[in-house]
């Protein structure tokens, strides 16, 4: 069976974050709001549920290995349940967690596209660090769809698929677009068929997105805002979604319109943005979000295929 656990369901800096006062972050520390704390996106992916691929590691990821057991199993005086680690892309806040798992026995299984390790070892060169602790063997992610297995997690076949987008600003090539700079991951249970697709930074459904988001059983896809102004409407900065690379919710063309072919699957989104107003529970926006058969993801949420 594939299970996924949601590790941390929150964009960049979390909810509440750090240094924010919008309505939301000043309303979740005062507990004048319905919402639950959220740590920055990161999944954890098993057939077995005793070995564990993590898909993406943020910087939170010392808490979320504290908050899931199965990720520290203890059978041995240094143990994890962590097999190997997927980057979909080289953002920070996806890819900073694995200098915390700079104590590994062994060197750390790292998947990643070609554009990716080029980041993390030029510009933000976390895994050149890496080399002076635990180590790391790259495996190249093929991002036109192949399918391809990771060492240690069995009975789950993975493709990769580029998606349009920018790559971060430490990037050699940040106003030079490149194939693989973020990636969408299907992930398809080998003996049962059913699939999961992952998206948590995704500016628009691409063509050839299509025919695997409608083959999916579940869509765990971009939640980060839910109007394209938003952070200029909560008053903490000027960058609209799109801009960021990510599609809104709301809106024409907006991700509640893009999603409503895909009737059949279960659509989650992830990678909320702490001045998202679907954070609150109760809120009209969620009420759209439910009425429209879409699910709003949170740490330690599960899902079973």
């Amino acid at each position: 069976m594939l299970k996924v656990k949601v590790l941390g369901s929150a964009a960049g800096g979390g909810f509440p974050q750090w240094n924010c006062n919008c309505d939301n972050c000043a309303g979740m520390r005062a507990g004048a709001l319905n919402a639950r704390p959220r740590t920055q996106s990161s999944i954890a992916i098993s057939s077995n549920q005793v070995d564990w691929l993590l898909v993406n590691a943020s910087p939170d990821i010392r808490q979320q290995i504290l908050d899931f057991p199965a990720l520290q199993p203890a059978r041995a005086k240094r143990d994890t349940g962590i097999r190997a680690v997927l980057l979909i892309d080289s953002q920070i806040d996806h890819a900073s967690g694995v200098l915390m798992l700079r104590e590994n026995k062994q060197p750390l299984e790292i998947y990643c596209s070609q554009m990716v390790h080029q980041d993390l070892t030029t510009g933000f060169p976390v895994l050149r660090m890496l080399e002076h602790y635990c180590g790391v063997n790259w495996h190249e992610i093929p991002i036109e769809g192949a399918a391809f297995n990771v060492a240690g997690i069995e009975g789950l076949a993975f493709s990769g698929l580029a998606l349009s987008s920018k790559a971060p600003p430490y990037s050699p090539h940040r106003e030079d677009p490149h194939p693989g700079d973020n990636i969408g991951l299907q992930v398809r249970d080998q003996q049962s068929g059913r699939s999961l697709f992952y998206a948590p930074g995704l500016a628009c459904i691409e063509p050839h997105l299509e025919p695997v988001m409608h083959a999916a059983d579940v869509l765990l896809v971009d939640g980060t805002c839910w109007t394209n102004d938003e952070m200029m409407r909560r008053g903490v900065g000027t960058r609209e979604s799109l801009a960021m690379g990510h599609l809104p919710q709301s809106g024409p063309g907006g991700m509640i319109e893009a999603l409503r072919p895909f009737s059949r699957q279960r659509k989650v989104l992830i990678h909320i943005n702490n001045t998202n107003p679907i954070l609150v529970e109760g809120s009209p926006q969620r009420a759209e979000l439910s009425a429209a058969g879409i699910e709003v993801s949170h740490d330690g949420m599960e899902i079973s295929l």
